[in-house]
């Protein structure tokens, strides 16, 4: 299984897309900040605040790459709607 996922952080004002095949060990890795000079690690982002489920890494990055295209309401929009709090 593969997931595309969202994070943000404390004051949700940033948002990170990213795509795994293990979203425990991912998340683990964004809130121990693992890599310094990445994006999350700069900016704190260590809320998963969305996910998605998909069978087929190729079709997970196509995902991916198709929300990171988004405005960013349309995002928020997603997120609330599985995830209103």
């Amino acid at each position: 299984m593969w997931y595309v996922y969202i994070m943000t952080n404390k004051s949700n004002k940033v948002l990170y897309i990213g795509v795994t095949d293990n979203i425990d060990e991912r998340i683990k890795e964004h809130k121990l900040k693992v890599y310094p000079r990445a994006f999350t690690a700069k900016f704190n982002c260590d809320k998963l605040v969305y996910f998605e489920e998909i069978s087929n890494g190729l079709r997970a990055i196509k995902r991916e790459k198709q929300m990171k295209k988004w405005k960013r309401e349309r995002k928020i929009n997603l997120i609330e709607e599985l995830n209103p709090s």
